[in-house]
């Protein structure tokens, strides 16, 4: 077998060259990097390819230039409904959360899921409910607003 490596992408949409400066592009590049080089450890170090990918998805999720977890994208009601779902190549295993709005990270929930329960896909409330019975300590929609994701939702209204 050949050497494994990870792959990642930024999210869904995409961001006009006119709307990216030279500065915010580096921004973007060097989160991107740090992101890939951290699951390229975790792999070299013979994480499982499950493991590394939830990590790198949580990492995701964590920074706000992308839009998963904090930074992501308003609903037209200017609240966050957040996805996500993993899937163990192995045992062929899925779990998946959607519509959470108080999940910090919607992959480890996503996992919980999958690890810990008989279905494939938990939504809303119910899922919110399941990840805090299972540990996940719930937290304000608020943590997931940027000002610039407000901004694309009033570009976008008008």
């Amino acid at each position: 077998m050949g050497k494994a490596v990870i792959a990642i992408h930024g999210g869904a949409g995409a961001i006009s060259r006119a709307q990216m400066t030279p500065e915010r592009e580096r921004e973007y590049v060097a989160a991107l990097s740090t992101i890939v080089e951290s699951g390229q450890k975790m792999l070299a170090a013979g994480a499982s390819a499950l493991d590394t990918v939830t990590e790198a998805v949580r990492l995701l999720e964590e920074c706000p230039l992308f839009n998963a977890g904090i930074g992501s994208v308003f609903t037209r009601d200017e609240t966050h409904e957040l996805d996500a779902c993993v899937m163990d190549g192995v045992t062929l295993k899925a779990g998946a959360v959607a519509g959470v709005s108080h999940l910090r990270n919607p992959v480890l929930a996503a996992r919980l899921v999958m690890e810990a329960s008989p279905h494939v896909l938990l939504t809303g409330a119910g899922a919110e409910t399941f990840a805090a019975e299972h540990g996940m300590t719930p937290v304000s929609p608020d943590l997931f607003s940027t000002p610039e994701r407000y901004q694309q939702l009033l570009e976008a209204r008008s």
